[in-house]
C-alpha cells in the first residue's frame, strides 16, 4: 500500500490525534528535495509542527525540488518556519532530542529510538510544558558538537555496521514514526489510556530558557574566580548535562538566575 493511499492530499493533519508538542527541526539544510521528503514524512505520522535554521535556499519551500517531493504534503511543507538560529526554533521545547550516529565526549547518553520514546512518551505527558523538539543535522556533516551538548538525549537508529549512512528524510520518517508509536499511534483508545496531563501551574522551562541561564551562570562562576575564560575545560558542558537532568521548571529557573545575579553584585562590590 503506498503512503498515498495511507494519507491522501485531502487529509488534515488537524484532524490526526496530538497528544504532546512536538517539533522536528532540521539544522541547515541543504537540498530542496529532502526538506519536501521531510514534509510528506511528517504529514504521513500526523506531524506538522517543525522548523529550518539557516536553510541553503531562503526560498527552499517555494523551490520545485521541494514541492514535487512533498506530493500531497504541500500544506505541511508551508507550515514550516524558516528561522536564524537554533535558539528561535526551540522556544516552548523542554526535552530536546539530538540525531546522531557517533557518541560525543562529554554529550548525553546514546539511546535507540524505541525504548528512549516509549518510556518518554507518558513522562512529558504528564509534565506541563514538556515540549518534545527532535533535532536533525545538516545532509553532509550530521550535527555539531555544541548542538548535540544542549540534548537530552542523542537517539541512534540501529544500522547495519557496514553502512550507517540514512537520508535525512528517511531518518526524520524512522523517527516521526517511533515517536507516534510510542504516543498510541492513531488508536484513540490507547491515546486514551495514557496519563492526561497536568495543568500548567509551573510549566517546565524550555530550551532558550536554559541556555540563558548556563550564560548567566558562566558570568557568575568567572566574576568569583571559580571558571577561567582562558581555560574553562569541561565546566560549562558539564553544569549543562546537570541541569537537563534536573529539568528545571520556569520558576525554577528564575530562581537561579537570582542567584547568578546576586553572585555577580557580590563580586562587583568586593572588588570595588
Amino acid at each position: 500500500m503506498s503512503f498515498d493511499a495511507a494519507c491522501p492530499p485531502s487529509a488534515t493533519v488537524a484532524n490526526l490525534p496530538t497528544t504532546v508538542p512536538t517539533r522536528f527541526v532540521l539544522i541547515e539544510p541543504s537540498h530542496a528535495g529532502n526538506v519536501g521528503a521531510v514534509a510528506r514524512a511528517l504529514k504521513v505520522m500526523g506531524f506538522d509542527d517543525w522548523a529550518l535554521v539557516r536553510p541553503r535556499w531562503p526560498d527552499v519551500l517555494q523551490r520545485p525540488q521541494a514541492l514535487e517531493r512533498a506530493s500531497g504534503a504541500v500544506d505541511v511543507l508551508q507550515r514550516a518556519r524558516i528561522v536564524a538560529t537554533l535558539e528561535e526554533a526551540l522556544q516552548g521545547m523542554s526535552h530536546l532530542c539530538a540525531t546522531a550516529m557517533m557518541p560525543r565526549d562529554f554529550g548525553p547518553p546514546t539511546a535507540a529510538p524505541r525504548p528512549y520514546l516509549e518510556a518518554l512518551a507518558p513522562r512529558v505527558r504528564v509534565q506541563p510544558g514538556g515540549g518534545v523538539a527532535f533535532l536533525f543535522g545538516p545532509e553532509r556533516y550530521g550535527m555539531a558538537n555544541d548542538d548535540v551538548y544542549r540534548c537530552h538525549v542523542c537517539l541512534r537508529i540501529p544500522t547495519a555496521p557496514a553502512y550507517g549512512s540514512l537520508n535525512l528524510a528517511a531518518a526524520v520518517q524512522l523517527i516521526a514514526y517511533e515517536w507516534r508509536q510510542a504516543l498510541g499511534g492513531f488508536d484513540d483508545a490507547a491515546t486514551v489510556a495514557l496519563p492526561a496531563r497536568r495543568g500548567p501551574a509551573d510549566p517546565l522551562a524550555d530550551a532558550p530558557a536554559v541556555s540563558g541561564l548556563l550564560a548567566h551562570w558562566e558570568q557568575a562562576l568567572q566574576a568569583i574566580g571559580f571558571l577561567n575564560p582562558a581555560a574553562p575545560k569541561k565546566l560549562m558542558p558539564r553544569l549543562r548535562r546537570l541541569l537537563l537532568r534536573a529539568a528545571p521548571t520556569t520558576s525554577e529557573v528564575h530562581i537561579l538566575r537570582g542567584v547568578a545575579r546576586a553572585v555577580i553584585d557580590a563580586a562587583q562590590g568586593r572588588r570595588r
